[in-house]
């Protein structure tokens, strides 16, 4: 069996898929606590008499279908994420060439999770209903999409680095790499600014950061699944096609 892009990007949507169910489980069975909690706070603004129907309005969708449209969405940027990480893994031999199939998946994985999920997490945590003004979600969303951008630079700043220094012995090699890392992390978090939004006072301090703690908690499993079951996946088709008559991408 021949390793082609075809089914490298077969086993992303594969990975994908596994990840984004177990991450949409993590959103029902944890996310969803503080969620229903936050809710609960935002309810207690309205006026007497209007519940949660934002005017008087009654709510157009129930929160059950809210929950299960919600894991769809989870499910179905899992296997675009999937695709994706699909296509860096096999662009990404050159930079990993001393690695095997699977290391070299966890990595990537790994990478990915700190600079869309990680990085962007310490400068700007996620909120939960009832904290933010909608006035400002624009400028939110500018803000954290730059940090994730910042974020997938210094991956393969990282990556050109090793590269580069592929020559020195690999302690000094992954030291160097690190403080690098390390810097230009640091750089990011200095140079773009506070939030915007500040925490209403009646926001329960355990609410917010157990909310933000578990969709940190479900971004984790979502990237770092991929890269664990990608490499589950590919890892033994590379071996099969490393015998001779057989091209590899792995």
């Amino acid at each position: 069996m021949t390793t082609t892009y075809k089914s490298l990007a077969l086993r992303g949507v594969g990975a994908g898929l596994v990840a984004g169910v177990a991450s949409a489980l993590v959103q029902l069975l944890v996310t969803e606590i503080p969620i229903r909690a936050a809710l609960a706070v935002e309810e207690a603004r309205e006026p007497a008499g209007e519940g949660h129907s934002h005017g008087g309005e009654e709510e157009l969708v129930s929160r059950g279908a809210q929950v299960v449209g919600g894991m769809l969405g989870v499910i179905i940027v899992g296997i675009a994420a999937g695709l994706v990480f699909a296509t860096a893994y096999a662009l990404s031999k050159r930079w990993f060439v001393d690695r095997t199939p699977f290391s070299r998946s966890f990595a990537l994985g790994a990478a990915v999770f700190g600079a869309v999920a990680l990085l962007p997490w310490l400068k700007y945590p996620a909120n939960p209903p009832a904290v933010g003004d909608p006035e400002t979600v624009n400028h939110r969303t500018a803000l954290y999409l730059g940090v994730v951008a910042a974020g997938l630079v210094i991956v393969w700043g990282a990556s050109w680095l090793a590269e580069r220094l592929r020559s020195w012995t690999q302690p000094v090699r992954v030291t160097a790499v690190l403080l690098a890392v390390v810097a230009a992390v640091a750089a990011v978090l200095l140079a773009f600014p506070a939030p915007p939004d500040t925490i209403p006072a009646d926001m329960p301090v355990n609410v917010l950061w157990q909310f933000r703690l578990s969709s940190l908690a479900q971004l984790a499993v979502l990237y770092v699944g991929i890269g664990v079951m990608f490499g589950l996946l590919v890892d033994p088709a590379a071996r099969r096609a490393k015998t001779p008559g057989r091209a590899a991408v792995a």
